[in-house]
């Protein structure tokens, strides 16, 4: 089957929060402008979901009361992470969240104490550090470093941060969002012997784990060895896989006993007991029925990858383009032609009509640069590269 990702979706009028943020920050924006911020696809939603829904909420026996987890819906879960990432999971390690983030949050609270260290590497998705600021805990960072247009662990930075008793957690994106990076399993396994022997916890954001371009393989973090698997919190969800982030749907995966339990007991502090009915419908028919769509959205992305490695090439050789591993978030560096971020965005927004995900929301080590969302029609991406293109030209 062939899907459609070429016609463009107008959600200004849809409470989009990336179009409305775009459409508050200039009300006269052009028409025809699509925002390649936030995370989540300029794409139609798989047909298989959108139909599913329709027969689920049709059905006469259909209730919208309190709904948990049903047998389907395990099935399904633990169906994916086998077939998809060859991993054979529990689902009594399961705990389903209102969404990866408020995962990180719980796990703060539950496995640090205020003034404790938690490391993260910069730049990264930033609800880590608000995770961390926002419950008192001290941010320990440990910024990538960037190698030949590839980023790597800084291993001795880790390992002193990693050995400082304070230090209790460690927020690790896993493929890194923003700089697409997929790890190695030699990586992981070096991350994880610093984690053990230091007693430090690992939380494992791995929400794009699905999203892998061709000639990269993503490694579960739980599967390096049966010590790591007891030291760890798997963070996943169907949300930027399949586009379904408004229905706040997450699996986060504790094997350990006593880790699961402490998570639990923080996540009764707030009120954490179930999702909404329709979240889980959703997440079940993408995990069995949406195989092929996302096949053929990762062959989008890796085309729009490749064309703006190309573009760039030849018309704006100045901004450097970190290669796609995995996600769908490419990271650019346009230091060479703006010495001041703050300059760089309000030339994008005003001049380029270009909402992207400025570079210093993931920390000082993101100035001067940009992440862009490539999950969009290539038409959309064409347009947003003729526009800089041409304003670089009159600048």
């Amino acid at each position: 089957m062939s899907y459609d990702f070429e016609n463009v979706i107008d959600r200004s009028k849809l409470g989009s929060s990336k179009w409305l943020e775009m459409l508050r920050d200039d009300p006269d924006i052009p028409e025809g402008i699509v925002p390649l911020s936030v995370a989540d696809m300029e794409l139609k939603n798989a047909p298989e979901i959108m139909e599913g829904l329709r027969e689920y909420l049709d059905h006469d026996k259909t209730t919208l009361g309190y709904t948990t987890f049903t047998d389907s819906y395990n099935d399904a879960v633990a169906g994916w992470m086998k077939s998809r990432h060859g991993w054979d999971v529990d689902m009594q390690w399961n705990i389903t969240t209102p969404g990866v983030v408020n995962a990180f949050f719980n796990a703060v609270r539950a496995f640090t104490e205020p003034g404790d260290g938690v490391i993260i590497f910069t730049p990264v998705y930033y609800p880590f550090m608000m995770a961390a600021e926002s419950n008192g805990r001290a941010i320990v960072d440990v910024p990538l470093k960037a190698v030949s247009m590839r980023y790597e662990i800084d291993w001795e930075g880790f390992e002193e941060a990693a050995a400082a008793p304070k230090n209790k957690l460690l927020l690790f994106c896993s493929p890194h969002n923003p700089v697409g990076r997929v790890w190695l399993p030699e990586e992981l396994k070096r991350l994880s012997s610093i984690c053990i022997e230091n007693d430090v916890l690992m939380l494992s954001d791995e929400i794009h784990n699905d999203l892998i371009m061709p000639g990269y393989k993503h490694t579960v973090y739980a599967l390096l060895s049966e010590d790591a698997k007891q030291n760890c919190i798997i963070c996943t969800s169907p949300s930027k896989t399949f586009s379904l982030a408004g229905l706040q749907t997450s699996n986060i995966f504790i094997p350990n006993e006593k880790l699961r339990g402490t998570m639990r007991k923080e996540m009764m502090r707030s009120a954490v007991f179930s999702l909404n009915a329709i979240g889980y419908k959703a997440c079940e028919l993408a995990y069995t029925k949406c195989e092929g769509w996302l096949n053929q959205v990762i062959e989008l992305i890796d085309r729009n990858a490749k064309y703006v490695e190309s573009f760039m090439a030849a018309n704006i050789p100045q901004i450097k383009v970190f290669p796609l591993e995995g996600t769908y978030l490419q990271w650019w560096d346009c230091r060479e032609l703006f010495g001041d971020h703050l300059e760089m965005e309000r030339f994008m927004r005003r001049k380029a009509y270009l909402y992207f995900d400025e570079g210093y929301f993931f920390g000082e080590t993101g100035k001067g640069f940009e992440r862009i969302n490539l999950a969009c029609p290539e038409s959309t991406l064409r347009d947003a590269l003729d526009r800089l293109h041409h304003a670089l030209q009159g600048r």
